[in-house]
C-alpha cells in the first residue's frame, strides 16, 4: 500500500499572495504527475517554533513558503532546527536569504561581522524574470525539457568570501542566474535540502509541473520507502 505524503508548508498563509496560492497548486500538479497522494498543511512560523522533535518527524517533507516573512527571527530558529534532520526540505523565495543567514550563524562564517549578502535587488512588489544557468548534473537534467526562465520577487548577491566559505564543506551551488549569482543551492550530505531564490511554483502548471517541485516530492516518497525497507 502506497504511503500518502505528509508535507508541512512552513509559512503564514495569505490567500492574497499569488505565490502562496501557487504553492498549493504546484503540489497538486506534482501529485497528479507522480500519481501519488499528497496531504499538505500550512503551519504558521509561531507554531513550528514550538514543535518538539517528534512533531518534526511526523512530516515527510518541509517546504518553506515564499514570503513576505512576518518574523525572520522565528524562521531562522526553525531552519537551524531542521538543518540537522534528514527530512527533505525545499525553500523558495525570500526564505533563501534567511537560510543563508542560518548557515552563516550555524557555522560561524562571519566572525568579523561584515556584510556578506546584498539587500533585495528586486525593486517593488512585482515578479521579475531571471535566467537559470544549471551548474550541477542534477539541475542540468531537471531543466533539460523545462524553460530556464523563472520568476522571482527576491534576488540576492552573495559576496565572494561567503560563497567560498559555503562551498568548502557546507553547500553545493546547483545553478546560477544571468548575473552570475548563486540561484539554487543544496546542503551537502543531505538527501534533499534545496533552496532557490526564485519561486518555481509560479511557473508550474497541471500540464507541465515544475521539475524542482515534483523532484522534491519524489525524494520524499523515496526516503519513506527506504526507511520502510530498513525496518522490514
Amino acid at each position: 500500500m502506497q504511503h500518502s505524503l505528509k508535507i508541512a508548508i512552513i509559512g503564514d498563509y495569505n490567500f492574497t499572495y499569488n505565490s502562496h496560492h501557487a504553492t498549493n497548486m504546484a503540489i497538486d500538479h506534482a501529485a497528479n504527475f507522480l500519481d501519488i497522494e499528497i496531504n499538505y498543511y500550512w503551519v504558521k512560523l509561531s507554531e513550528v517554533l514550538k514543535f518538539r522533535a517528534q512533531q518534526f518527524n511526523q512530516y515527510d517533507g518541509f517546504w518553506v513558503a515564499p514570503g513576505p516573512i512576518k518574523n525572520e527571527f522565528f524562521l531562522h530558529g526553525i531552519l537551524k532546527e531542521i538543518l540537522g534532520k534528514q527530512i527533505p526540505t525545499l525553500i523558495t523565495g525570500e526564505g533563501y536569504r534567511t537560510f543563508i543567514d542560518a548557515l552563516i550563524n550555524t557555522y560561524q562564517l562571519n566572525k568579523a561581522n561584515e556584510k556578506l549578502i546584498s539587500d533585495n535587488l528586486v525593486e517593488g512588489q512585482e515578479f521579475e524574470k531571471i535566467m537559470i544557468s544549471p551548474h550541477s548534473k542534477a539541475i542540468i537534467q531537471l531543466y533539460e525539457h523545462h524553460s530556464k526562465v523563472e520568476l522571482t520577487s527576491s534576488r540576492y548577491s552573495l559576496y565572494p568570501k561567503l560563497i567560498n566559505s559555503l562551498q568548502d564543506d557546507i553547500v553545493d551551488i546547483e545553478a546560477y542566474n544571468q548575473f552570475e549569482d548563486p540561484e539554487i543551492i543544496s546542503l551537502k550530505n543531505h538527501s534533499f535540502f534545496v533552496s532557490c531564490s526564485f519561486c518555481p511554483q509560479i511557473s508550474s502548471t497541471r500540464d507541465l509541473p515544475h521539475p524542482m517541485i515534483y523532484t522534491f516530492m519524489k525524494t520524499c516518497q523515496a526516503v519513506i520507502e527506504s526507511n520502510r525497507a530498513k525496518q522490514a
